[in-house]
């Protein structure tokens, strides 16, 4: 690959990152302001307001861009800066470096790179998995079996783990789910798991690439939890 596919590869990388990332917090904005204590149209009129308030912020900027249309260089700028930046690859290990230094303990893999990790194990061959799958495979581990669903969107949000407001995976369609695109675009910013960790053993267990595409982990009528589930299911308890 030429210097300039690099480039090119690393500005798109990160732009669809970096729209991902805004629209995502975006929403959790406009989310935090339904409030729990009403009911009906009034627990929601904070989420109305913080999209109108998205809505006036757009116009203005769209008025200051006309009036101003060198502004748009600016902020062309500051969006490829910021590209830039979220498409930065994953530092390579220099060849030989093992060899010369005496082993040392494993360090501690980030949750966000095994979740992601692991979303890819559940996506394969298929469109992405819905949220309410992704919980209930969740829940069968018992270190998980109290997560509410809930507190799994929010921990996808803390980690910019992007959630499609509709998805179709197999024959079912209008969902909330992870599409297996976003999972392919998080996995080009993280490096690959080490042969040690626990989850990149069972992403080779090869009783596992056959199940039918729309359960994921389902055989004979019956569900099958993968051995890496209480790996991941812990990291939702903190």
């Amino acid at each position: 690959m030429t210097r300039l596919h690099t480039t090119a590869d690393r500005l798109a990388t990160g732009s669809g990152l970096l729209a991902r990332r805004l629209a995502t917090r975006t929403a959790a904005w406009v989310r935090r302001g339904r409030r729990d204590d009403l009911t009906g149209v009034k627990a929601a009129l904070g989420c109305w307001l913080r999209l109108g308030l998205l809505v006036v912020g757009g116009w203005l900027l769209w008025r200051l861009v006309r009036a101003v249309p060198n502004l748009m260089w600016v902020l062309t700028a500051g969006w490829i800066v910021a590209s830039w930046r979220a498409g930065k690859p994953a530092p390579a290990e220099t060849p030989g470096k093992a060899d010369e230094e005496p082993p040392t303990e494993a360090p501690e893999i980030p949750h966000r790179h095994l979740l992601i990790h692991w979303l890819d194990r559940l996506t394969r061959d298929r469109a992405g998995i819905h949220l309410t799958e992704l919980h209930q495979t969740l829940t069968k581990d018992p270190a998980a079996a109290a997560l509410t669903r809930a507190q799994m969107r929010a921990w996808l949000d803390r980690h910019h783990i992007t959630v499609d407001r509709t998805l179709r995976v197999g024959s079912v369609a209008g969902r909330s789910g992870v599409s297996r695109a976003t999972v392919e675009a998080l996995l080009r910013t993280i490096p690959p798991l080490p042969e040690t960790s626990p989850l990149s053993a069972a992403l080779r267990a090869p009783d596992l690439h056959d199940s039918p595409p729309e359960s994921g982990v389902e055989r004979g009528g019956e569900q099958r939890v993968d051995p890496h589930f209480d790996t991941v299911a812990l990291l939702f308890q903190k």
